[in-house]
């Protein structure tokens, strides 16, 4: 991997995991003696990556005293927000910590064990401005689809409704930072709404689909889930 910085967007509140998940952080919820945090941590050090910026907010000190400045040789550094800025205000902060062109970003608290070598080398093929991971699922209502054409640029982001397949936006992210930097965004804005959404009509948006493993532990039955199948993870 040319890049080695990752963001991770760690401020979520989890409030639709309150009856199970207290007094913590979406992304510090425990999954069998280990912060869900930690799993993708060590996934990013499967592959190699050497710095990770996690942004953070709702009860940031529980993840610093955690994880501290270092986890298994990956240096970590926080942005934090002082106030909720929105998924594309985290990132657009978060990315004053890099040094790299094009950043990977990944949802806290979601996991999707793409192969983050193939994502990157497609990213760099494409030239693209953003490159989605997708994963194709079936009957589901939860998510929103994206519809990608036969080159794999993005043509379409549908409203969540009842659906017997479709491909999903995986929650992780390569970002050409220049590109973003650019557009000149607000300081508080939504990722998906106000930039994915609101420009991947003009501009090189590329989304790749895997079969990988995905789980989003943003619901009871979900976390309860990830509990059983991190017992047979590698990470």
């Amino acid at each position: 991997m040319n890049s080695k910085e990752a963001i991770i967007l760690a401020g979520g509140l989890g409030t639709r995991l309150k009856s199970v998940v207290k007094d913590v952080p979406k992304s510090m919820a425990n999954i069998n003696g280990k912060p869900f945090l930690e799993y993708l941590l060590n996934y990013l050090k499967f592959y190699n990556i050497e710095h990770v910026i996690l942004a953070v907010g709702y009860k940031s000190n529980i993840i610093r005293e955690y994880f501290g400045n270092n986890f298994k040789n990956i240096f970590i550094t926080y942005s934090e927000e002082k106030e909720l800025l929105g998924t594309g205000g985290a990132i657009k902060q978060a990315l004053e910590f890099t040094n790299s062109k094009n950043i990977l970003i990944l949802n806290g608290d979601t996991f999707f064990d793409i192969d983050l070598e193939k994502f990157y080398r497609f990213h760099k093929i494409k030239n693209s401005d953003l490159t989605l991971a997708l994963k194709e699922m079936k009957d589901f209502e939860r998510y929103g689809v994206i519809e990608i054409n036969d080159d794999y640029r993005i043509t379409a982001f549908l409203e969540k409704k009842y659906r017997n397949k479709g491909l999903i936006n995986g929650g992780i992210y390569l970002l050409n930072k220049g590109f973003f930097k650019s557009l000149n965004l607000s300081k508080k804005f939504s990722f998906e709404k106000d930039f994915m959404e609101k420009y991947y009509k003009d501009f090189q948006f590329y989304g790749i689909p895997f079969s990988s493993y995905f789980i989003d532990i943003g619901i009871p039955e979900d976390y309860e889930k990830a509990k059983r199948d991190f017992k047979k993870f590698k990470y």
